[in-house]
Parts: C-alpha cells; sequence; structure tokens
C-alpha cells in the first residue's frame, strides 16, 4: 500500500502499536498501516436502535438567557469544542448527557492527556449551537465534535468554514455535510448500499419497494435506485404509502406475484408492525419473497414479527456497542443512548490523531485518509465530501432474533462477502 508522504511520521510512530487504557479494564488503541481503531475490544450480543436522529429534534421555541453548561475535561495541548444538547426547553436532555459521557468516556480511555474538551450546550437550537462554536473557537479550539441536529450543525458549520476549522457533526442529513464538516452519523444510504450490494450477490434480479411518504423514504428510495441500477437489478414497482394507504400499497406489491424476488422496506421500527399485518394480509412474506430493510429493523419489536421472519437488514455488528455499553454503565450506573456511540469514536479519534499526528492532526489529508478508522461500530471513514462510509453486516432476522449472515468487513481494502 503507498502511504502519502506527509502520512510518513503516523506510520513510523504508530506502525504495530499498542496503548493500553484506563477505565473498564484493558482496552486496545490499534493503529496498523494507516487503520486506526478507536473502538473497544470485545464481542456480545444485543440489539441495536440506528433512527434518524434529526427526527427528534425539539421545535424551535423563543429561549431566554439560559444557563452557561460549558465545562472542561482534561488538559491537553490539542483543544477540541464538544458541542451537545445537553439541555432542551422541558429541562435536561437525556441524548445530550448521553453524548457528553461518552466523551468522558473516550478521554478517560485513551490513555493520555493528549486534549482538552470544552464541552458547550448548545440548548438544543441553533442560535446557541452558533454561540457555542464561537465560544469554543475563541477558547482555542482546533477541531468541533457535534452537534447533533441538522439546523445546529449548519449553524455550527458557518462559523467553523470562517476560522477554518473542521467538523465532525452527529447529523442524518447529508445536505449539512461538505468540505471540512464531516458526519459521523448512521447514514441511510450506507444501509441502502449494504443491503440491495448484498442481494445482487445472493442472485436477486427482480425487486420492488414499498416507501413510506416521509424524509427518510425519499432519501432511501433515491439510494434504492441507484443501488439497484449500479447491481442490474431491475425495480418492478415503487409504492409509496402512507399509514391510511399502506394496506393497499402492499396489495399492489403483492400483485406482482413471481415477478419479484425482493422487496425493499426502508421503515422505521414504530411503524413495523402494521406494516407487518399489512404484508400478512397480503400473503407475503419471508418465504414467498425476499424482504429487504435497514438498520432501523434492528430493534426487538421489529425482531419479532411474524411477516419479518427471514428478512435481511443491513446494520453494524452488535459487539463493540455491547462492550461500551457495559463500560459506559460501570462509569454512569446507566444505559447509553445508542448514537452514544458517535461521540465515544468522535473523541477517541481526536484523541488518537492528537497523540500521532502533531500539528497535521485535524487536516483535511488526515481525517479523509481511505484506510479509515475503526470505531465502536466498525470501520468507518469521511468521505471528501463530508459524508462517511461504514463498514455494515447484513443479518437475517430467525426466531426472533438477529442473526449475521455476511459479516461486516475490517478494512476498506477487503469487502464483505456472504458467508
Amino acid at each position: 500500500m503507498t502511504r502519502p508522504p506527509s502520512m510518513e511520521g503516523w506510520w513510523r510512530e504508530a506502525s504495530g502499536s499498542l496503548l493500553k487504557c484506563r477505565a473498564g479494564g484493558v482496552r486496545a488503541l490499534w493503529i496498523v498501516g494507516l487503520c486506526l481503531s478507536v473502538a473497544a475490544c470485545g464481542s456480545t450480543t444485543g440489539t441495536l436502535f440506528h433512527g434518524p436522529v434529526d427526527a427528534v429534534a425539539p421545535a424551535p421555541q423563543a429561549q431566554t438567557a439560559p444557563p452557561d453548561r460549558s465545562e472542561q475535561i482534561g488538559s491537553g495541548p490539542a483543544r477540541v469544542a464538544l458541542i451537545v444538547p445537553l439541555t432542551q426547553a422541558s429541562g435536561p436532555s437525556v441524548v445530550g448527557t448521553s453524548l457528553r459521557n461518552a466523551a468522558e468516556l473516550a478521554y478517560l480511555e485513551a490513555g493520555g492527556n493528549d486534549v482538552t474538551l470544552l464541552v458547550k450546550d448548545d440548548h438544543s437550537n441553533p442560535d446557541s449551537a452558533r454561540e457555542a462554536a464561537q465560544a469554543g473557537l475563541s477558547e482555542g479550539a482546533e477541531l468541533i465534535i457535534g452537534p447533533l441536529f441538522a439546523s445546529s450543525v449548519r449553524e455550527v458549520g458557518k462559523v467553523a468554514r470562517g476560522a477554518g476549522k473542521p467538523v465532525i457533526a452527529f447529523s442524518t442529513d447529508t445536505s449539512t455535510a461538505g468540505q471540512g464538516l464531516y458526519l459521523l452519523s448512521f447514514l441511510i444510504e450506507n444501509y441502502v448500499d449494504r443491503i440491495v450490494d448484498f442481494a445482487a450477490s445472493k442472485g436477486k434480479k427482480s425487486i420492488a419497494a414499498l416507501i413510506p411518504e416521509n424524509d427518510y423514504g425519499r432519501v432511501a428510495e433515491t439510494e434504492f435506485q441507484q443501488a439497484a441500477a449500479r447491481n442490474n437489478i431491475r425495480v418492478m414497482s415503487i409504492e409509496h404509502y402512507e399509514p391510511r394507504t399502506m394496506a393497499e400499497a402492499t396489495q399492489k406489491i403483492a400483485a406482482l406475484h413471481d415477478q419479484i424476488d425482493s422487496l425493499f422496506i426502508p421503515e422505521q421500527a414504530d411503524a413495523m408492525q402494521a406494516l407487518s399485518q399489512a404484508l400478512t394480509a397480503a400473503g407475503l412474506n419471508g418465504k414467498q419473497v425476499q424482504i429487504l430493510g435497514t438498520g432501523l429493523w434492528n430493534d426487538a419489536r421489529v425482531l419479532k414479527l411474524p411477516a419479518l421472519q427471514e428478512a435481511w437488514f443491513a446494520a453494524p455488528e452488535n459487539g463493540g456497542f455491547n462492550a461500551f455499553a457495559d463500560r459506559y454503565r460501570a462509569k454512569y450506573h446507566t444505559d447509553p443512548t445508542r448514537i452514544a456511540t458517535l461521540a465515544y469514536d468522535a473523541v477517541s479519534l481526536a484523541a488518537a490523531l492528537a497523540h500521532t499526528q502533531g500539528s497535521q492532526r485535524y487536516s483535511q489529508n488526515v481525517l479523509t485518509n481511505r484506510s479509515g478508522f475503526n470505531g465502536a461500530d466498525g470501520i468507518f471513514r469521511f468521505r471528501p465530501d463530508g459524508t462517511n462510509e461504514r463498514g455494515l453486516s447484513v443479518l437475517q432476522i430467525n426466531n426472533g432474533a438477529a442473526v449475521p449472515i455476511s459479516p461486516a468487513p475490517h478494512s476498506f481494502s477487503s469487502t464483505a462477502s456472504a458467508t
């Protein structure tokens, strides 16, 4: 593998190195070649949920001057602003607190004092997010991690671009991404690409789709059509539905009979019970047609639905998150929210780059390294356009459990093939 010249210092120092970390036992941080691991070791099983985080953004409200919730974690030379919604209009935010705690846990487990985290509360609104970014930069931040909601990400991006500083944000809205503004979130596009590519590898040639009339469905549909075309899969029908038209749309798909060998349904967990009933009423299940979904299905409510037994969906492998959650519970005596790994991985990455990369630690060349990084949810890398690519597994729903049938790749030089 040819290494970029600017990465030579990283290669010499990091190749084959093992950093053992505090808190929660021994944790390995490997950098092999140019692939940097920011994840804990360990493997367990469990249920995941990867919802579109922007869907939970609170409605804008008039804000009085909120109390300052800033704090500083660590005292290392690399200063990093962490912008999270610690509070919202109704009071403290469970999600924001979980993100903050995960960031602290990453710092404690990094095994050194390479960064200073400047924790800022954006109060779940874009104006406060902009002010938080300005405050962080005025305190010397070289990198901004967060915020969560798309409207806040846009405001922070404007401030960061003006100062020439990069951002690693948590929104799932890819329209917020751009050069220097990278999304670490679980993107719909990655789920769709992985499951359609896998279906093609299993010989699926003719597909239909049931698409919900919402933002998630629209994004998924666009990516689905591109993935099907790339794999030479014929799209026989796309039926859009709202809750009141779900049964009718499902019947139209059922009328295709043996014209299709697979059915793609990018629906969220909350709506899947009603959709399962509609599928059953139409005579559709995993025995008649291969049903395909996204990571939103890795939810106990979905796994037990009769019509979805033998369905396939793409998701990160469970072990990394569960190992992280065990350590989180041991320290904070509560469960982390599912997206807490985003803050954990971002801070782990920031600390590792500060330890190995010197003055170039948060440059575009380093952050968009094509070999990528290995986080709590597996490998990921940032594209120059600010979106990300993740290594995902494919799971099959069997008797109420999600069983891996195609593992996630361990590097971007390989692919996850069917096993």
